[in-house]
């Protein structure tokens, strides 16, 4: 693939603000399927550069997590249809995006097995001077050992005097639609790679499309050689 393809792949990713689908990609580029898929992950990578950062989030952060994957098709005859919600009947394949996210600041998301999971992550990753908000859910109580936080029952009210998990929401809104509106299914395996695209739409959301194009080529030529992604079709294949 020339460099201006790979340009012209960059100018596509960034100026779609919810993602577009391999399909669509590799049709404007005039190229495989293949191609465009790899090329988009090696972007993505490229991207989480500027998320996973490893910097201690500060201020007021914002935490929560979100449910992706797993869906099990229901049977055609009700007398078939199973309990969805029980272990057995599960898939395997749903995972929890987990997103701690300053208010004016970084999004960084983790993907885990459990919500209850991002209670160690909010312990690796934020300043123990920052401030907190969360939702009602209970695993979230042994943060306020730590940190001054903030919660709010969703079940009564989304937003109180300043007390909300919305910046957080607008990341999942934006991953949702991402996943659902133009990916249609995404593996368990890559999800994080999906996450952190979202993130740094999210993070660069107020800038033009030639400084996030500029950025991302800079991410992307100063990238190593991707250890996953290089010759990953002879791997697969």
């Amino acid at each position: 693939m020339a460099f201006v393809d790979l340009l012209a792949a960059i100018c596509i990713m960034v100026n779609a603000a919810k993602g577009v689908s391999m399909v669509q990609l590799s049709r404007d580029l005039g190229c495989q399927y293949k191609t465009a898929f790899v090329l988009a992950h090696k972007l993505r990578e490229a991207m989480a550069q500027e998320v996973q950062t490893g910097e201690i989030l500060n201020g007021h952060v914002e935490v929560d997590g979100a449910y992706f994957g797993g869906h099990i098709r229901p049977e055609n005859a009700k007398e078939d249809r199973k309990d969805r919600r029980l272990k057995e009947h599960q898939t395997g394949k749903r995972r929890v995006v987990v997103v701690m996210r300053e208010r004016l600041g970084r999004t960084l998301p983790v993907v885990t097995m459990a919500e209850a999971d991002g209670v160690a992550l909010v312990k690796q990753n934020v300043s123990r001077m920052a401030t907190l908000s969360a939702d009602e859910a209970s695993h979230w109580d042994i943060l306020h050992a730590g940190w001054t936080v903030d919660r709010v029952n969703h079940s009564e009210i989304y937003s109180d005097h300043g007390k909300h998990t919305n910046w957080a929401e607008s990341y999942f809104s934006r991953l949702r639609r991402m996943v659902a509106g133009q990916h249609h299914h995404v593996s368990p395996k890559y999800l994080h790679q999906y996450a952190n695209h979202a993130a740094w739409l999210e993070d660069n959301r107020r800038k033009d499309n030639g400084s996030m194009a500029f950025a991302l080529v800079q991410n992307a030529m100063g990238s190593p050689v991707s250890r996953g992604w290089k010759g990953y079709w002879q791997r697969v294949a």
